[in-house]
C-alpha cells in the first residue's frame, strides 16, 4: 500500500476513534434527552442535567465525554474486493495510538497478568479486532466500541438448561443488572445473545450492543422479547446513576441464532448512559462516511465556520 495512502487511512480511522469519544451516537444523546424529558422523579432529573451538561462541556472543550475512555474494540466488516485488507490490522493499530496521545484518550491497556500498562491503548491483543468477511463487496464498514470498566462489569455468559426458556433467559438478565447495574452508571443500553455456548452468546451480545437504539430484531418472537426486558428493567427504577428514576435502559437488543436442543446460552454486554459507539463506511478509493454521528458532524462544522 502507498504510504501516502496508508497515512490517509490511518487518519481517517484515528479522527473517527477520537470522535467516539467526544461526542455520544445521535441515538443514544436523543434517546438520553428523551428520557430527562419524560422524567418526573426531581433527583433523576438533576442526574439527567448533570449527563447533558457534561455532553456540552465535550463538545465545547472537545475533550473526551467521560475519564473513562475504555478499551478500544474494533468490528470489521469487510468485502472480499477492498482494495487493502491486508492492511487494515497494522492501521487499526496505529490510528489506536496516535488517537490515544492525540485526541488524548486516556491509556486503559494493562498486559495480562503483569498489568503493565502500555502506555498508549495498544498491546497484546489491542485493540480488540474482530472480523467479518462480505463476499463480493468493497466496502469496508468499521464498527468502533470504547469498553470502559464500570460498564465491562455486569458482562456475563451462561449455558442454561433448555427448559429454562425464556423466563429462564428474564431471570439471568433482571439478576445480572439488580446485581450489577448500578456499577455500569445507568440508564443501560443492554445486548443480549441467545446461541449455544457461552461464547457464541457472549459475542452474539455485544453485536446487539452495537445495533442503533430503536431497532427490532426481524424475528417475531425475539422482537417481543426485547420489549418485554426493556419493560422489565425499567421497572426496577435503578437508574440514573443509581438514584432512582423512570428507566433503568436505555435500550434493549438481542441478537439470536439457532442453538443446540439441549442448551440454551445467554449473553449480557453492558453499555453505560455514555455509550461510546461509532459505525463508519470506508469506500475502496478510501472516501468514508460517517454513519453513526450525524448530528456530531453538523456541530463540528458549524464551529469550524464559526
Amino acid at each position: 500500500m502507498d504510504e501516502s495512502l496508508r497515512q490517509q487511512f490511518v487518519r481517517t480511522v484515528q479522527d473517527f476513534t477520537g470522535m467516539t469519544g467526544i461526542y455520544l451516537p445521535d441515538d443514544v444523546e436523543k434517546r438520553l434527552r428523551e428520557l430527562r424529558d419524560s422524567e418526573t422523579i426531581e433527583n433523576a432529573k438533576t442526574m439527567y442535567d448533570c449527563m447533558i451538561e457534561d455532553l456540552s462541556l465535550a463538545k465545547e472543550l472537545h475533550r473526551p465525554l467521560c475519564q473513562d475512555t475504555g478499551v478500544l474494540q474494533y468490528f470489521v466488516e469487510v468485502g472480499t474486493e477492498f482494495p487493502y485488507l491486508a492492511d487494515i490490522e497494522s492501521v487499526l493499530v496505529e490510528a489506536a495510538r496516535k488517537a490515544t496521545l492525540e485526541t488524548p484518550l486516556r491509556p486503559n491497556v494493562v498486559e495480562p497478568l503483569g498489568e503493565h500498562n502500555t502506555g498508549d491503548n495498544t498491546g497484546y491483543g489491542a485493540p480488540y479486532i474482530e472480523y467479518d468477511l462480505v463476499p463480493g463487496s468493497s466496502d469496508l464498514r468499521l464498527r468502533m466500541y470504547m469498553a470502559g470498566g464500570g460498564c465491562s462489569l455486569p458482562g456475563r455468559s451462561k449455558v442454561l438448561m433448555p427448559l429454562e426458556g425464556v423466563e429462564g433467559i428474564k431471570k439471568f438478565v433482571y439478576q445480572t443488572i439488580l446485581d450489577w447495574g448500578v456499577n455500569a452508571c445507568p440508564p443501560l443500553c443492554i445486548g443480549i445473545g441467545l446461541g449455544t455456548c457461552a461464547a457464541t452468546s457472549a459475542m452474539l451480545s455485544k453485536k446487539a450492543l452495537l445495533r442503533p437504539i430503536g431497532t427490532r430484531s426481524s424475528y417475531p418472537e425475539v422482537a417481543k422479547l426485547e420489549d418485554e426486558i426493556q419493560a422489565g428493567l425499567d421497572s426496577l427504577g435503578i437508574a440514573p446513576l443509581g438514584f432512582g428514576g423512570s428507566h433503568t435502559v436505555l435500550n434493549v437488543n438481542i441478537e439470536a441464532a439457532a442453538h443446540h436442543p439441549a442448551t440454551l446460552g445467554v449473553g449480557i454486554t453492558t453499555g453505560c448512559w455514555a455509550t461510546r459507539r461509532g459505525e463508519i463506511i470506508i469506500h475502496k478509493d478510501l472516501s468514508s462516511e460517517i454513519i453513526s454521528h450525524k448530528k456530531a458532524l453538523a456541530a463540528a462544522a458549524d464551529v469550524k465556520k464559526g
